[in-house]
Order: structure tokens, then C-alpha cells, then sequence
């Protein structure tokens, strides 16, 4: 562990216990960054209350007791009782030199957990639209960064591939033929397919007299009794829907570069046999009782208007399931089978009550122990220049497809400027890169809880807060190392960071594990996106006023390469567990 904070940290709480005593030796030491020193220790203002000394007091004894001799240049109270530490330029190079020849950049490996995590969600044959665009890139950030840690994640994309509306999508199917064109759809464009089906349906269900459009309301309805049932041949019909519609997922997912793939796939209909069980189970405890003909579940705390309890509702009065049902089945299954000890759902803010009603009857059956916990990541609208939920002129959800072949377009008008010097292919490549990176790292850098603005012309920007921006530091560096004739990754030379702009720089790489740690408990990503900007802006200023390749003796020289390599190297990893490329040039 070679973050300066955590690196502290143990002598802080020897200087603590040696104040106060030994039952103060876990007290948390509370370490921050700060604008007057490299650390600052809060512990005394936490502590002073507690203990009945003045704050600035007892700060003046924790530094007294502080043993810290070749860490620290200054060691002095500041404020109200705080503890400001400045850093010496030996120790920083002492730690630079460990992250310089560890693999992990210094990123601890964390005890491992199984955590499966529920994100991206499509329908089947039916068009992935913007919506889809958060859960899915923040779910694939997480796992991508939860797996960095150690943790064993299991992907689960949680499609909609079962109900009633696949009676009517069967039957459309077979009238058109599984090898037709318009099959076809399901591929390129399911929404097509979708809407010709469900105008068939209501044509023939609208029709007077009855029969006169036809009899395929009436088979849509006898199919879906079938799918039910488990009938065979329908079963395989219905298995042709859902691999047409896989392709089409594969390749806005390949588009996106996320890492989901079709083992990952953990449907509606995988838990259809679970829940019968699942009602029968919670009516036998007592926990689900029948009202107005259908099975619910009342809660204490969940109360609507005038203070009416409100029901979770798992047995409609027709004998339906919903999804109250499939997600009790679903969440049993993951502490049951997958020996969860943490559960992400990545999914929108308004399914936060549906979510705590569930997760608490689940408490409520033991199906989920107190000491698993089930996390709501929970996910903001996208919205466009009117500050509505972005939609297009029609007022249709907007394409996925479409958004992102727009930002490889202006992508591709930003590089063709930039580089005209590259070959077509070689521009082409950037764009794509540039472009899918430019909207994951605008989507990616507020928090996922936010509204944002969807601005395709600021996000493919090679200046500001960008994904583009950060992709050209990156492309800046490897450009060092070409003109130097050298491998970034063999480079282990010594680093002495004398400069101002090179000892920010060497503090900002020593932080990159605490910010890894920090994403992987809080699940947030917008840690990771400022910590890449910051460290990218700190690049920026020690190339601007340190010299690399002419500077001005050798040891010096090697010194700013070894700087630029770990800059390179956190970049690269920092970027990927974003699920963004880094292009080689730009």
C-alpha cells in the first residue's frame, strides 16, 4: 500500500493511543488532502469532545507524540486543532519507487466477495434506446474496477424475455417467417419488428365484427398460455426472439465496448420456475396475504395517501406474476446460489421504494440475511438542451444506436481537423475511439445519481473536463516515449522530484489507490473521472515547465520519464476500468 494517507495512517493512531491511551488505538485518524500542507490530520477535532481537552491542545500533544522522522519535512498545528504534515521529497521518491516496479500501481488486492451486479437490462425485440446508456456503462465501470480489487463480480443482465406481449411477438414471427427479412429486424431494427406486431394485434382485437381482421389476437393469447406451460415447439419459437435479439444487444455492446456477453444473460424467464414457490412460501409464513383476489405483501413503513398501506403485490387476482415476484426469485437466487456478499442493482432512481419493498420482504422470508447487503446504484435521466429527458423530435425515446453513431460522426469532423496528416483508416479508428469514449466519460464523470445535459460538441472537446482531452495526455505520453526511442512499460529509473510541478504530480499517482478503493465502496465513478482529469491537468503543467527529453542531465531525464511512465500507466489503467481506449495517437 503505498498511498501517503494510508502510509500515515498507522503512525497517527500510535500517536493517538500514546496520548490517550491503547483504547484510542483504532480511532480513525481522519487524513485529508489539503491546499496548506500534503496531509492533514482531523483526528484532534474528533477526538477533543470526546475526551474533554481543548482541540488545539490535544493536536500539540498527538504531534509531540509523532515519530515521524524521514516522512515529514514540517509537522505543525494549524486552526482549530488541526495537524498539517508536508511530506519530504525523499519519502514521496521512496514511494514512487514501489508503485514504479508494482504491477498494480499499488492498488491493494482486497479480501475477494462475490458480487453480482445487475445492470444494462434490455427487452427483448425491443430497440435499446438512451435509457439504457447510464446503467449499462455504470454497471460495466463498477465491475470493471470491483474485478481490479479483487472481487469475484458476476455480471448479471437482467433482460425482460418474458410476459405476455411474447404471445404476439411468437405469432408475428412465424406469419413472417424466422429466416425473413423481416425477422431480420430483430437485429437491425427491433422496434420495427415490435410495432408491427403490436399493430397486428390491436387490428385484430378492434376488429367488428370479431374474426373479420382475423384470428391472430386470439393465437397470440393461446401462445402466451403455451410459453407458460412450457409447451416445446413454442418454447423454441420463442428461443429464436431472444437470439435474434442477441445479436442486436452484442452489437450495441461491442459498440459501447462493455463486457457484457451472452453468458451474462440472466432473463425474466431463468426464474420462471421459482415463482410459484416464491408465493407459496411467503403465504405459508404469514408474510403475503390475499386482498381484493390477489396475494400481497404489506409492510410497516410503506404507507400512500391518507395512510393506506401500500401492497407488493407477487400474485395478480388473474394468477399473473410480476415483477415483484421475478425480483424476490431473483435476489433468493443471488444470496441462495451465488453466495452474495454484496448485491448491486444499477438501475433507475424511480425503482427505489419497489427495490426496498422488496429487499425487506426478502429480510422478512430469511431469504436475505442481515449481513448481505443489497445496493441500489441508483441511475439519473439524460436529458437534452431543453432540460427534458432526452428524446427525439417525435418525442420517441431516442435510438442507442443512433446517439452513438452521431458521436463518431463529430468525432470523426474533430480528428479529420486535428490530424489531417493520418491516413482515412487511421482517423476513422480515433474517431470511433474518441467518439463512444467522449460520451461513456461525459456520462461517467457526474455522479450517477444526476441529471446531465447531453452535449455531443463539449464532450468530444480535446480541451476541459473530456474523455478526449484525457485520451490526448495519454497519446502526448506514448508520443515521449516514440521520439525517446523508448518502452514506457521498462521504465524504472529512480525518481527525484525536485520541481514543484513534479512533486504535484508524484502526489496525485500516489493517490490512485485510495481513489480505487473509494469507487469500489461508495460505487461511484465520478471519483475515478476527476482523479484522471486532476492527474491529467497535473501532466499538463510538469510537461509545460519541466523539460523530458532536453532536460538538463541525464539522471534528471530518466527521472521525468519514470514520472511520465507512471502517468502513462495510471492513465491507461484508470481509463480502461472506465471502459474508455486510449488511442495510441491523436
Amino acid at each position: 500500500m503505498v498511498s501517503p494517507r494510508v502510509a500515515l495512517a498507522p503512525k497517527v493512531q500510535t500517536a493517538i493511543a500514546a496520548v490517550l491511551g491503547d483504547g484510542y488505538r483504532d480511532a480513525d485518524p481522519v487524513l485529508r488532502p489539503s491546499q496548506f500542507a500534503d496531509v492533514q490530520v482531523n483526528a484532534a477535532l474528533a477526538l477533543a469532545k470526546r475526551v474533554g481537552m481543548p482541540p488545539r491542545d490535544l493536536a500539540a500533544k498527538i504531534v509531540e507524540a509523532l515519530d515521524l522522522d524521514g516522512v515529514c519535512d514540517t509537522v505543525e498545528v494549524s486552526g482549530p486543532g488541526f495537524v498539517n504534515l508536508t511530506l519530504s521529497d525523499r519519502w514521496i521518491d521512496s514511494l514512487l519507487g514501489a508503485v514504479t516496479v508494482d504491477e498494480r500501481l499499488g492498488v491493494p488486492a482486497q479480501t475477494p466477495e462475490n458480487i453480482p451486479i445487475d445492470y444494462s437490462a434490455p427487452n427483448v425485440a425491443k430497440e435499446m434506446h438512451v435509457g439504457h446508456l447510464r446503467t449499462t456503462i455504470v454497471g460495466d465501470s463498477l465491475a470493471r474496477t470491483l474485478e481490479h480489487l479483487g472481487h469475484h463480480v458476476i455480471r448479471q443482465n437482467h433482460v425482460g424475455d418474458w410476459g405476455t406481449p411474447f404471445g404476439m411477438l411468437i405469432e408475428h414471427l412465424l406469419e413472417v417467417g424466422e429466416d425473413s427479412d423481416e425477422a431480420g429486424l430483430l437485429v437491425t431494427d427491433p422496434n420495427a419488428f415490435y410495432q408491427a406486431a403490436r399493430a397486428k394485434f390491436d387490428s385484430a382485437e378492434k376488429a367488428e365484427p370479431p374474426g373479420s381482421a382475423g384470428d391472430f389476437d386470439v393465437r397470440a393469447r393461446a401462445r402466451v398460455v403455451s410459453l407458460q406451460a412450457g409447451d416445446e415447439a413454442t418454447l423454441v419459437h420463442w428461443q429464436r426472439l431472444v437470439d435474434l435479439s442477441k445479436a442486436y444487444f452484442n452489437k450495441v455492446y461491442r459498440t459501447l465496448g462493455v463486457t457484457l456477453t451472452d453468458a451474462d444473460l440472466a432473463g425474466e424467464s431463468m426464474y420462471n420456475d421459482m415463482l410459484g414457490a416464491v408465493c407459496d412460501e411467503l403465504e405459508a409464513a404469514g408474510i403475503a396475504t390475499v386482498s381484493d383476489g390477489a396475494l400481497c405483501v404489506f409492510l410497516d413503513g410503506y404507507t400512500g395517501r391518507e395512510g393506506r398501506p401500500v401492497p407488493l403485490i407477487i400474485r395478480k387476482s388473474d394468477g399473473g406474476y410480476g415483477y415483484a415476484t421475478t425480483d424476490l426469485a431473483t435476489i433468493k437466487y443471488r444470496v441462495a446460489e451465488l453466495e452474495a456478499h454484496r448485491v448491486l442493482y444499477v438501475i433507475g432512481a424511480p425503482q427505489a421504494l419497489h427495490l426496498n419493498m422488496v429487499w425487506d420482504t426478502a429480510r422478512k422470508a430469511g431469504w436475505l440475511p442481515d449481513e448481505i447487503t443489497p445496493v441500489h446504484v441508483q441511475i439519473g435521466n439524460v436529458l437534452g438542451p431543453d432540460r427534458k429527458i432526452l428524446k427525439t423530435r417525435s418525442g420517441k425515446p431516442l435510438r442507442l444506436m443512433m446517439l452513438l453513431d452521431e458521436a463518431v460522426e463529430v468525432a470523426q469532423g474533430v480528428i479529420d481537423a486535428a490530424r489531417p496528416d493520418l491516413d482515412e483508416q487511421t482517423r476513422a479508428r480515433i474517431a470511433r475511439q474518441v467518439g463512444i469514449g467522449a460520451v461513456k466519460y461525459a456520462d461517467l464523470s457526474v455522479a450517477h445519481d444526476s441529471e446531465y445535459v447531453f452535449d455531443l460538441e463539449r464532450m468530444v472537446s480535446l480541451t476541459g473536463n473530456t474523455g478526449p482531452y484525457l485520451q490526448y495526455v495519454v497519446a502526448r505520453v506514448r508520443s515521449i516515449f516514440r521520439q525517446a526511442g523508448l518502452d514506457p512499460l521498462a521504465q524504472r529509473a529512480p525518481v527525484a522530484v525536485a520541481q514543484p510541478a513534479g512533486r504535484d504530480l508524484a502526489k496525485r499517482l500516489l493517490d490512485f489507490p485510495d481513489v480505487l478503493v473509494a469507487v469500489g465502496s461508495e460505487y461511484e465513478p465520478h471519483r475515478l473521472t476527476g482523479y484522471l482529469f486532476e492527474l491529467a491537468q497535473a501532466f499538463s503543467a510538469f510537461y509545460e515547465s519541466c523539460p523530458v527529453l532536453k532536460a538538463e542531465t541525464e539522471q534528471v531525464r530518466q527521472s521525468r520519464l519514470t514520472l511520465s511512465a507512471l502517468v502513462l500507466r495510471t492513465m491507461v489503467t484508470g481509463l480502461d476500468l472506465l471502459g474508455i481506449e486510449a488511442p495510441e495517437q491523436m
